[in-house]
């Protein structure tokens, strides 16, 4: 009897796992048997269940994880193309961009309301119990039961630690060069009070965070919206011609996983940034926030890294990667070190004693890495299997954006779809959504979108996205 070839077995096998996948029985983010078990469970050689693997991988069907094993990736029926960024600002009409940020948000713990509008992890996702234990043990261990006033500059094991963290981006820091602050917004405030002075113009992302545009107001600066591609950042050409103009004084991007866009800036443009700004002195104030929620093999560079002039003002927290309560940022303000000890000085002096010391303690135990392995893999699955709903329940002409890291979706709506008007029709089935107009001081993307994959995918998410499907069909009906 003549022997089956193993072309033709690993042929087999993949398609059938092939079929499988299509067929919705392995679903996205599942995790496949390994190559062993394959091999044991179809009789077939482990040269031919790796084959088989390695077929479907090229196919972009599944994908290895490092240390990990093959899980299956997400293939969409089309291939969605990413949001445009409107080239002129639409204002809304008869309600302020102040006035709707303040509507969407003024209830962010309503009980029974699922929340696509948050850009931060689900509870679910975090170490609860671990961080529970490191704060007892730091109060434990404390003479004064952290009682007393924390170092100005901040814990000095945890500026150490922040300092370790930094070698991740390419960083050659020490722990005299962090700041600790009271999240990364403070970190913001104090890096923009040191480098202008009210009536000064900061370059900003288009779209971007709309926290940014309330800080800027009330520390009485304006604001240069910088048009931003969803894939690769900011337009540099557009900030080239703004900095010889010397249009602006400072600039503050987020240059790893724009919110909302989710856009990464490749390392020769942070590169090339970093030199142009500095070639004008004109300092950055980098939000990196998002930075160690990466979903590829390597953690993005930082523009900080680049940095030779200590005009990069780096600034990131906890907020998104381990304890959103504790209020842990920080910054690395280079040359401003001075003027920003200065300013939380006269704002606050320091920061909370004991969640500094359990952060402290948690990082140096080194569970803080472990716990950024499991965080990122599981915000790499709920991303491909909210981008699955998206494609299934929303109008075929829906554009999503495809973020290589962070929390959140960038929805580009049928034209004649007003997302505020669509947020309103949402809470009444109890369903949050951050609307477009939020992420832009003028009020533009009237009809775009931002949805948080923070929390896990459930029955209940997957439900409010087939109902917020739904809605939008309803509203682009002509």
């Amino acid at each position: 009897m003549t022997s089956v070839s193993d072309d033709f077995l690993y042929n087999q096998v993949a398609e059938r796992l092939e079929a499988m996948v299509e067929n919705g029985v392995w679903k996205t983010g599942d995790k496949l048997p390994s190559v062993r078990a394959l091999s044991e469970e179809q009789g077939v050689s482990l040269s031919t269940a790796f084959k088989a693997y390695a077929a479907l991988e090229s196919k972009g069907l599944i994908e290895a994880r490092p240390k990990s094993g093959y899980y299956v990736r997400f293939r969409p029926r089309h291939a969605a193309p990413p949001p445009r960024t409107p080239r002129l600002p639409a204002p809304p009409e008869g309600m302020s961009v102040d006035e709707m940020i303040a509507t969407v948000y003024a209830n962010l713990s309503e009980a029974g309301v699922v929340q696509l509008s948050l850009a931060a992890p689900g509870y679910e996702l975090l170490p609860a119990a671990k961080l529970n234990k490191c704060m007892v043990e730091a109060l434990r261990s404390s003479p004064t039961s952290c009682l007393h006033y924390e170092n100005i500059q901040g814990n000095t094991e945890l500026r150490q630690q922040l300092a370790r963290l930094a070698f991740n981006w390419g960083g050659a820091c020490t722990a005299d060069d962090v700041v600790v602050t009271q999240g990364c917004m403070e970190a913001l405030s104090f890096c923009l009070r040191s480098v202008t002075r009210p009536g000064d113009t900061v370059a900003i992302e288009r779209p971007t965070y709309f926290g940014i545009f309330g800080l800027l107001k009330n520390l009485g600066l304006r604001a240069l919206e910088v048009p931003t591609d969803p894939i690769i950042g900011p337009d540099l050409d557009f900030l080239r011609n703004a900095s010889a103009k010397k249009q602006f004084a400072a600039a503050l991007f987020v240059p790893s996983f724009n919110n909302p866009l989710g856009s990464l800036m490749p390392d020769t443009h942070k590169q090339a940034l970093v030199s142009m700004l500095a070639e004008q002195e004109i300092p950055l104030v980098e939000d990196d926030i998002y930075g160690e929620m990466y979903f590829g093999k390597t953690r993005p560079r930082t523009c900080k890294s680049y940095d030779t002039e200590g005009l990069v003002l780096y600034c990131s927290s906890m907020s998104k990667s381990l304890a959103p309560g504790y209020r842990i940022g920080w910054c690395m303000p280079g040359r401003f070190r001075a003027q920003v000890l200065q300013c939380k000085l006269t704002q606050c002096i320091t920061s909370a004693s004991p969640t500094q010391a359990a952060i402290a303690r948690f990082c140096t135990n080194g569970r803080f890495d472990l716990h950024l392995r499991h965080l990122r893999k599981a915000l790499h699955t709920q991303c491909l299997r909210y981008w699955q709903a998206i494609e299934a329940y929303f109008p075929a002409d829906t554009r999503v954006s495809q973020p290589q890291g962070g929390y959140v979706l960038w929805l580009e709506l049928p034209e004649s779809v007003d997302s505020f008007a669509l947020y309103h029709r949402a809470r009444q089935h109890q369903i949050s959504i951050a609307p477009g107009r939020l992420f832009s001081t003028g009020g533009c993307f009237r009809n775009h979108l931002r949805l948080g994959f923070g929390n896990p995918f459930t029955p209940e998410i997957e439900g409010s996205l087939k109902t917020l499907g739904k809605l939008v069909r309803e509203l682009a009906k002509p």
